[in-house]
């Protein structure tokens, strides 16, 4: 029975609908045969089905890793009054597991310096680490108080905006 649930890494409203997906692979697919087919001019057709297929292979390539993504991770109290905290981490495919918070041995927030937005690193001890998917920036505190074995850390991104001075 869970008791109470509290937000740790929310990013579930971010992604973009798979129609729009599937027609941007299409279409830039389409444009990559195209550009080959123009380049080499003295040359078949086959250069520019390599083209495409190649570039749908690296976007299914992409889709299989971004599916592994976290998108949300949560603090669900397990049981009766006093229960047990756990991790719940769902992923971006619908997987859904529940880690005890002492497991986490460092979370790492990149937020982004131009636009509102953070990237999320979770390790797990003796698991590798966990991508989130782009959201709003949480509070390092909570994270901090929820997980008090890890080395939470949270550092800008190293790039910036091109002509403004840091």
């Amino acid at each position: 029975m869970t008791l109470s649930e509290d937000v740790l890494w929310d990013a579930a409203g971010e992604g973009e609908p798979a129609v729009s997906r599937l027609q941007r692979t299409v279409v830039t697919a389409g444009c990559a045969s195209l550009l080959v087919l123009v380049l080499s001019a003295y040359s078949d057709a086959t250069w520019a089905a390599c083209a495409a297929a190649a570039y749908v292979l690296a976007e299914i390539a992409y889709r299989v890793w971004d599916r592994r993504r976290l998108v949300e991770v949560r603090i669900v109290v397990v049981g009766e009054a006093g229960g047990r905290a756990m991790l719940r981490l769902r992923r971006a495919g619908g997987r859904t597991t529940e880690h005890d918070p002492h497991q986490v041995a460092r979370v790492l927030i990149i937020r982004d310096n131009v636009v509102d937005s953070a990237k999320l690193r979770l390790r797990l001890h003796g698991k590798r680490v966990l991508f989130g998917r782009p959201s709003r920036p949480p509070a390092v505190t909570a994270w901090r108080r929820t997980c008090p074995r890890a080395h939470v850390q949270e550092r800008n991104a190293w790039w910036g905006m091109p002509g403004i001075p840091d």
